[in-house]
């Protein structure tokens, strides 16, 4: 028997939720500083779905999507959502949290999120933390599950997340080339 195939390298997204601008200039910095360029920041939408983080973060807040340009591994996304909770507890004030940090990829065909918090559909990967698939790519969008985030499911991301996914097939259309040599009649999307 064959062993198993490396998986191919995915794009690694951050759901970044905070209050002022100021805050989110200081998370993003703290995740560029981990991993590196950005080569995608969405628009700050109004986060209007809940009221879950109004006591701790306080009101008006904002949802901003941002893309790190290197492509990793699958498996880093356990490490990276222990490391983007660090990160809200150093930025916290008065034992708040001033940012919400979901980090998350993409791949050509779905997007999930990681979570630290348990339920039906969640995938356990390891150290506390649940692998969350959020919306799987047809027909031209990623189409979202009845447990998707509301926010994710109103469809507000939607261009967001397909233009990361533009860029994701850039990149995954080069590492094909330089690191996988092409089997007869495959396809590279």
């Amino acid at each position: 028997m064959a062993p198993p195939e490396r998986p191919l390298p995915v794009k690694y997204l951050i759901a970044l939720l905070f209050r002022d601008n100021d805050c989110c200039a200081r998370a993003k910095n703290e995740l560029v500083a981990r991993w590196g360029r950005v080569d995608f920041e969405g628009t700050g939408h109004p986060f209007d779905v809940t009221d879950y983080y109004k006591p701790e973060m306080g009101t008006p807040l904002y949802r901003r999507l941002l893309a790190f340009e290197t492509l990793s591994l699958p498996t880093l996304l356990v490490d990276m959502k222990l490391q983007c909770n660090n990160i809200e507890s150093a930025l916290a004030h008065n034992g708040k949290r001033t940012v919400n940090i979901d980090a998350g990829y993409l791949d050509h065909n779905k997007y999930l999120l990681a979570s630290a918090k348990q339920a039906g559909q969640k995938i356990y990967l390891d150290k506390g933390i649940y692998a969350d698939l959020s919306g799987r790519y047809k027909a031209g969008k990623y189409r979202p599950f009845e447990w998707t985030f509301p926010d994710f499911r109103d469809g507000r991301y939607d261009k967001e997340l397909l233009a990361i996914r533009r860029l994701y097939l850039e990149q995954i259309k080069t590492y094909r080339r330089k690191y996988i040599a092409p089997k007869e009649g495959e396809s590279a999307w």
